[in-house]
């Protein structure tokens, strides 16, 4: 899909819309953990253009980093050549993660269900012989249990956004409010998802993700039909600003860099 925004009289890519639609959700001052892929394409455009003080955190123990280019890995030594600190693995989960330092989990999924559950290990229903191995939780569980809150960026697609996940990497809302406070989960949980397609928010009174935000040149049905689900619609439906120049152009420098 593409469009043309009206500021920059030029033509984006779906990608492109999520990566900046994720981008303007991080705020100046927070503390961010980021995962590799899409999530760190939106922490680092945030943090080049709206947000420059926001400092971005990764499994490997690196604090602060300020990549000039997207890290291939969390072990790409980028990362710990532009850090603010390095410390080990053990401390940044044990001292900053555990204990409900960082602000904001940024995250992925392959699979994503109506509670904001997220599946990264297997498709399909026999884990011993899945249809699709999956890269595995990595440190996203203890990101989505222990950070202030989480916010979610993936494409979606019936395939991904599914009733109920193949399995649980990594508990968003569970089956609905009050799961993460009776497993006793510091965290808020998912608080946003950002898609391809569209924005959306889990509904105060039942945790289930709401679609909130349509992103330029998309209707409801589009997004109904990439759901797995019975979506709800916030009657409070708004519509994503288009990519503004600079937002584009910064986004697009920085996949450049090598």
């Amino acid at each position: 899909m593409t469009a043309t925004t009206a500021d920059a009289e030029r033509t984006y890519t779906a990608d492109e819309m999520m990566s900046i639609a994720a981008a303007r959700a991080l705020t100046n001052g927070k503390r961010c953990f980021v995962g590799i892929g899409l999530p760190s394409t939106a922490a680092n455009l945030a943090r080049r253009t709206h947000a420059p003080g926001l400092v971005l955190i990764y499994e490997s123990g690196t604090l602060g980093s300020k990549p000039g280019r997207l890290p291939a890995s969390i072990g790409d030594g980028i990362l710990a050549e532009t850090a603010d600190a390095v410390i080990s693995v053990p401390e940044v989960f044990n001292y900053w993660l555990q204990p409900g330092r960082i602000d904001v989990g940024f995250l992925g999924a392959a699979q994503l269900d109506r509670f904001g559950n997220i599946n990264t290990t297997v498709i399909g229903d026999d884990y011993a012989q899945p249809t699709v191995r999956l890269p595995g939780a990595g440190g996203a569980p203890e990101i989505a249990a222990s950070c202030r809150e989480v916010f979610v960026v993936v494409r979606q697609s019936a395939r991904s956004f599914v009733e109920k996940v193949d399995f649980i990497t990594s508990f968003g809302h569970g089956s609905g409010k009050g799961d993460r406070e009776r497993l006793g989960l510091r965290g808020a949980g998912p608080t946003l998802v950002i898609t391809d397609l569209a924005v959306f928010r889990p509904d105060p009174e039942t945790a289930e993700l709401v679609l909130s935000q349509l992103h330029p040149g998309v209707e409801v049905e589009q997004v109904r039909a990439a759901t797995g689900w019975d979506l709800k619609v916030s009657p409070e439906l708004s519509r994503t600003d288009a990519p503004t120049e600079t937002e584009l152009q910064t986004l697009r420098e920085l996949k450049a860099a090598k």
